[in-house]
């Protein structure tokens, strides 16, 4: 092997390490959301963690724990709150969760729902249909010691 083929050997070399650290810097990002977060009246704990591609959450500590009552389905009704997965089939975009629904316990009702991540605040917000008609709600960052 000459100077000239081992030169761009190492170079190839060096643009696949390149490539690689960078996908990985992209993959850490959407990652960030990870965790677990207070619910925004601070009774609940709600862990998010990713199942494939996707982003999902649910609840890991309630401050009152009760059944699923005001759920539609009837066999649903019986089940604890605390284990319930609130969040379902987000996918990151652009910096954005979206595509998702959220499930609130205390209406039994799901909606559409989008999500982003600034600092330590999850913005959470749930619509019917398009965005512009919904409420955003903030989930903080559990502190860990």
């Amino acid at each position: 092997m000459n100077g000239k083929q081992l030169l761009m050997m190492l170079l190839a070399i060096f643009i696949l390490q390149i490539t690689n650290a960078k996908a990985q810097i992209k993959l850490n990002g959407s990652d960030k959301i990870l965790g677990v977060f207070w619910s925004p009246k601070k009774d609940a704990k709600i862990e998010i963690y990713k199942k494939g591609a996707f982003y999902y959450g649910k609840s890991i500590w309630v401050a009152s724990p009760g059944k699923d009552s005001e759920n539609p389905i009837g066999a649903l009704q019986k089940r604890d709150i605390l284990g319930i997965e609130l969040l379902t089939n987000f996918k990151f975009n652009n910096g954005e969760y979206s595509g998702g629904r959220i499930y609130d316990p205390e209406s039994g009702k799901t909606y559409d729902c989008k999500m982003s991540l600034i600092e330590n605040k999850l913005q959470v917000r749930g619509f019917v249909g398009i965005s512009l008609f919904g409420r955003t709600e903030i989930f903080e960052r559990v502190a860990t010691k």
